[in-house]
């Protein structure tokens, strides 16, 4: 019998420990306890101070009460008044919590079965779980097995709790008559009903993460608004009118967009308590959710892939969505980074919804919203140094690793190891269990081998090789083939910004790239140095505080991995708004690199840059456009272009 995670032991005895104070509840702390953990779809069987097995269950769609009728699975102490069927097969039919002589033998079934076993629940919470209109017995909720075993580790029951036909039988054989069982309901706030009567209106609705929600939302069927400073000032228009085109109100962002039909104000960490639509929720008794309360109850709702890590988020959310389109799996996608493929279709690129239940999400540690996501598979692609010190992004990556409710993907990086266990490795060493092998590097893309499948990526850099190889992991939590992946992501079309190439002219390619931290900027340039036989890399850091955070790591980058022959053009510090502290300037970094040897100097302007890149550049120099947060910086490399083509 091996024991749940210590994050999961953990969780479950805290959970107990705090229902002890709910009314009906034991005396003391139960020698034999079943936690039915809500918010993570998780059973903890707990004896005395050792919890001894997990199993991952599936409560009702509705969510938790115990009223009559509700279809909701009730919370709070109960005990296992019954065990039924000690003798069946497994997938024996039950009904009306008799067999029925049937057996379900795996076959598809559009009805919802009961099956194996069943434990009976007997509330002990009067007004709760107890009694007329809310008895748990009554209304027939159970421990069983179902036939609907792809759906477990996400609500999706009528009430009862699910678990795998297997898992019943094992819980089954351990629990008697009388044991306590405490279904613990999320301790997250509930936000409002996405797709009821009410309005959600997101304020900075031209933000990638806030713009792939919205629209996500309103694709799904809800009723969606925006406002954006950028679009009040007549900038963005394409966007905009995308955004329109679905549905999506763009309004004026001066608190008007706050109406009584408002149903919900979604922020980001980046919208400020002055800004009017702030106020007006606040002033209004609106609720005001968070851009990640949003995207974890999207997660919550659907057999999600959440990716997450300091590097390759996007690129891999975006690989593997397109394998499991191509793979015929019908996917959904919320990422922060666009894709190609989607543009092509007419749409912004950072959001799709599909038919099936797979949804892939691109799960940010920067703001510290990830510890809110259970999804079904988590991906952890590195831990590097960011936005966040190395130690309390770990931290929450043991929280995701937590809340997974299927099973977790994970780097083969040493200081990824405490994560490891359980888990579904990928990367290029031997203790990988998706290991690229064979790679063959190019300039324009790569090739290798998973097992006896040959891949052949369209985009440069050993790192996306490491990328294709998590997705391609991911892809198999989910049981893709791996035969079925290699086409898919020989059509991959990257990702927007992600070194994408913006044009040649007169032999020097104009590439844009979202490299803003020092292992992003070093791959980037790498892969640079693959296409051509100079770099002239461009930078612009994003907003005080990360360049703050992260300035010695650039000094350290630019100067390691520039040769002598390269050049380096430094912006001023890209400035979005705020109360920000503005006491430094981007030629101060300038100056530190320079110091070390490199060929670097301060931009004062782009106008400026512009011309001194037109002459400089040479037949054969890579121009390498980098930075994160400005929607300007694409339309910038398209001028170095036109400059260089003029």
């Amino acid at each position: 019998m091996t024991p749940p995670h210590p994050a999961i032991s953990d969780r479950a005895f805290a959970l107990a420990r705090a229902a002890l104070e709910r009314p009906g509840a034991p005396d003391a702390f139960p020698d034999r306890l079943l936690v039915v953990d809500v918010e993570r779809q998780t059973a903890v069987w707990l004896e005395g101070e050792t919890a001894l097995r997990a199993w991952p269950v599936s409560t009702a769609m509705n969510g938790i009460g115990g009223e009559e009728n509700s279809f909701k699975t009730p919370p709070g102490w109960h005990r296992i008044h019954t065990r039924i069927g000690t003798d069946a097969s497994p997938g024996a039919v039950f009904v009306s919590r008799e067999p029925t002589g049937e057996t379900w033998c795996g076959e598809d079934c559009d009805g919802d079965l009961i099956l194996t076993r069943i434990l009976t629940l007997d509330g002990v919470e009067d007004g709760i779980n107890r009694g007329p209109g809310h008895d748990s017995l009554e209304r027939y909720i159970y421990l069983h097995g179902t036939n609907q075993e792809a759906l477990i580790g996400r609500p999706m029951s009528q009430g009862c709790v699910r678990l795998g036909n297997s898992d019943i039988c094992a819980l089954f054989d351990v629990v008697r008559e009388g044991d306590f069982v405490l279904i613990a309901a999320s301790t997250d706030r509930v936000i409002p009903d996405p797709y009821g009567d009410g309005r959600f209106h997101y304020a900075g609705l031209g933000g990638s993460g806030m713009s792939a929600i919205a629209q996500f939302q309103a694709m799904t069927g809800g009723r969606v608004s925006g406002s954006d400073r950028a679009f009040d000032h007549g900038e963005r228009g394409a966007m905009r009118a995308q955004l329109e085109a679905l549905g999506i109100d763009v309004l004026p962002q001066d608190g008007s967009g706050v109406g009584t039909d408002c149903a919900a104000l979604v922020v980001s960490t980046a919208v400020e308590e002055h800004v009017p639509d702030f106020a007006a929720a606040k002033a209004n008794d609106i609720p005001i959710v968070h851009r990640s309360e949003m995207l974890a109850h999207f997660v919550g709702a659907h057999r999600s892939i959440a990716v997450t890590g300091t590097s390759g988020k996007s690129t891999v959310t975006g690989m593997t969505f397109e394998i499991l389109r191509g793979a015929g799996r019908d996917p959904s996608v919320i990422t922060g980074g666009d894709l190609p493929a989607l543009q092509a279709e007419g749409l912004i690129g950072n959001a799709f919804a599909g038919d099936s239940d797979l949804l892939v999400v691109e799960a940010d540690e920067s703001d510290g919203s990830l510890v809110r996501y259970a999804p079904a598979v988590g991906v952890i692609l590195n831990l590097q140094r960011d936005h966040k010190e190395m130690d309390e992004v770990a931290a929450m990556f043991a929280t995701l690793r937590a809340r997974a409710r299927e099973t977790l993907v994970v780097g083969d990086d040493p200081n990824l190891d405490p994560f490891g266990g359980g888990s579904i490795r990928f990367g290029l060493s031997t203790h990988a269990h998706v290991r690229g092998q064979d790679i063959a590097p190019g300039a324009h893309g790569s090739r290798f081998r998973v097992d006896e499948v040959a891949f052949e990526i369209p985009v440069p850099g050993i790192h996306n090789v490491t990328n294709a190889l998590a997705a391609i992991a991911a892809c198999r939590a989910v049981d893709v083939p791996l035969a079925d992946m290699a086409a898919p992501l020989a059509g991959f079309s990257g990702i927007g910004r992600r070194f994408q190439t913006v044009g040649c002219a007169r032999g020097i390619e104009v590439v844009d790239d979202f490299a803003h931290n020092a292992e992003k900027i070093a791959a980037a340039i790498r892969t640079a140095k693959l296409r051509g036989k100079r770099v002239l890399a461009v930078y612009q850091p994003h907003g005080y505080g990360p360049t703050r955070f992260l300035r010695s790591d650039f000094v350290r980058t630019f100067s390691g991995e520039l040769g002598p022959e390269d050049r380096l053009w430094m912006l001023e510090v890209f400035y979005a708004g705020g109360t920000a502290t503005r006491d430094f300037s981007a030629a101060e970094i300038v100056d530190e690199i320079a110091a070390r040897g490199t060929n670097a100097a301060f931009a004062p302007s782009r106008d400026w840059l512009i011309g001194r890149i037109a002459e400089d550049a040479k037949d054969g120099d890579v121009v390498l456009v980098m930075g994160a947060r400005d929607p300007s910086l694409t339309a910038f490399a398209r001028d170095i272009l036109g400059a260089l083509a003029a």
